[in-house]
């Protein structure tokens, strides 16, 4: 992907046509380019290919899936997709200037001057061309792989905060924004394709990065994104009720997280770390092969890295910081129970790939957090607002309980549920909210291309006490009318989108930040501190 990738510019122009006139100036340049460019048998094993047409020596200039990027001679993937074959999409990539097509059929018909590969299984196969053409970049990294359904943002950049050092970079690939050593890009997607990931790998690698830490997503593990990928930590967080409209069941969603740690997608980790307060990461840490290392982290008392003594507050967490070699005081400046289970499982990543836990652990006290994971807006009002990611039941339930136990006014909350994703959940964060907060504005999300008073018709099974819910459209004006009612000493949650800075409707995609649009409400109100 443009931007993300950065194309071999001089190898795409040796590939370009010149115009047919009766003096064709030698470019002995381009030609010297063109006889070093990497050919497309250097990437295909004879057993990965079901039939071919055409010259599987041609050179090509680098890898493309999406017809519009297509560059002077690239080898273009024609991916089968829920919306779209890429099939489709073939004639396009010729025509922007493909040499080769890699498809799970050859087009009824074809042009002589391309070459066609016919395989089993594209989207696996370019995970494999993927990996083979940026030379194995994760094979020149410890990549820490962080899985489960909550806390894998905050962990992946806690992870990376206590690796770095000033003398090394470490690579990150997250819900955020991906740091590639040399520049860090907005994210577009949790875990990219995997021609991107191996691409961002290889720049991290490039830019002299030795470590990198990147978020897997279930999505990422089932359609084969990280296929092949050698990881030196894999890390569960937890398993709770998500993208079940994609998996079906939890059972099928456990078993794709699974993969991770078996062998089933590449090579087994060389070591993993387990949450083993999750009764799925109990089950996962007992069905570990026993070629890795395993580190298990939680507060259980048969956990390796633990926690005890924990004290919470609105500044943060102090805790007692136990490993099988020690122990230390810790004091971290985010907020909440489950932080101080994202903070070990961070920690234990650290301490299997071998690094000194008395060297890592004070860096813990200057991690800040992560954009729109509990972030604290201050615009000079006298009640407590926070911004939070928190998309499902369970991670609303974990939020809400913590604040309402540090909150000695009331407990205030605004959120949705995104459209076009598991409706199931939808009456299970609506009911998770009546239980623990005081107040609630239910409102817009993502709706996608769903129907909002559709989503609002999930949620309404999941209410309780219909006197303290109201439900709002627009969410803007859900957020204002929450600021309204806010008073001294309570605290305001605004749930669901996070670091997010728009708002997806339809086919539209608008700015919207939530901590933004606080700001400026509480200008507008003129609040003041009393």
């Amino acid at each position: 992907m443009i931007g993300y990738l950065t194309p071999n510019y001089p190898l795409v122009a040796a590939f370009r046509s010149l115009p047919a006139t009766r003096r064709r100036p030698v470019d002995r340049m381009s030609q010297q380019i063109f006889k070093m460019a990497p050919k497309l048998s250097d990437f295909l094993n004879d057993d990965e290919i079901v039939a071919s047409k055409g010259d599987l020596d041609r050179p090509i200039s680098g890898l493309a899936m999406d017809s519009r990027r297509v560059l002077h001679g690239n080898l273009f993937f024609a991916l089968p997709g829920r919306r779209a074959d890429g099939n489709l999409f073939i004639d396009e990539a010729v025509n922007r200037g493909a040499v080769a097509i890699i498809a799970e059929k050859i087009p009824a018909v074809t042009s002589a001057r391309v070459t066609y590969v016919q395989v089993a299984d594209a989207r696996r196969l370019l995970a494999r061309v993927s990996q083979r053409f940026f030379k194995f970049p994760d094979r020149s990294l410890d990549l820490v792989g962080v899985t489960g359904t909550n806390g894998k943002t905050t962990v992946a950049a806690l992870a990376k905060h206590l690796l770095s050092t000033d003398r090394q970079r470490v690579g990150l690939i997250g819900t955020v924004n991906y740091d590639l050593g040399a520049r860090v890009v907005p994210s577009y997607r949790t875990t990219p394709e995997a021609l991107e990931l191996y691409g961002m790998l290889a720049q991290m690698r490039d830019a002299g990065c030795r470590q990198a830490v990147m978020e897997v997503s279930s999505h990422g593990i089932d359609q084969q994104r990280v296929l092949g990928m050698q990881f030196g930590v894999a890390v569960f967080t937890n398993l709770t009720q998500d993208h079940l409209d994609y998996h079906g069941s939890m059972d099928a969603y456990f078993a794709v997280k699974a993969r991770l740690f078996r062998g089933e997608t590449a090579p087994a980790p060389r070591a993993a770390a387990i949450n083993l307060d999750d009764p799925h990461g109990r089950r996962l840490a007992a069905d570990a092969p026993a070629t890795i290392r395993l580190v298990t982290f939680g507060e259980a008392p048969d956990a390796q890295i633990r926690a005890e003594n924990i004290r919470l507050g609105f500044t943060g967490a102090a805790f007692t910081l136990v490993w099988p070699e020690g122990r230390a005081e810790i004091e971290s400046p985010l907020i909440g129970r489950y932080n101080v289970s994202n903070v070990l499982a961070a920690f234990a990543a650290c301490y299997a790939l071998g690094r000194d836990p008395q060297i890592i652990a004070p860096r813990l006290k200057s991690f800040t957090g992560v954009s729109g994971r509990m972030e604290r807006v201050d615009a000079g009002q006298p009640f407590n607002v926070l911004v939070d990611y928190a998309h499902t039941d369970d991670a609303l339930r974990n939020a809400l309980g913590m604040l309402k136990a540090i909150t000695p006014g009331r407990l205030l909350v605004v959120f949705g549920c995104g459209g076009n994703r598991d409706r199931a959940k939808r009456a299970l964060m609506t009911a998770a909210v009546q239980e623990l907060a005081d107040a609630a504005w239910a409102t817009a999300d993502n709706p996608r291309h769903e129907p909002l008073l559709q989503i609002f018709s999930d949620m309404k099974p999941g209410v309780t006490a219909p006197e303290r819910i109201t439900f709002v459209e627009d969410r803007r004006r859900a957020i204002s009318l929450a600021l309204d009612a806010a008073r001294p000493g309570d605290c305001l949650l605004i749930a669901g989108k996070g670091h997010e800075t728009f708002q997806e409707l339809a086919d539209t995609v608008v700015p919207f930040d939530d901590r933004q649009v606080v700001r400026e409400l509480i200008g507008i109100k003129q609040l003041k501190p009393l």
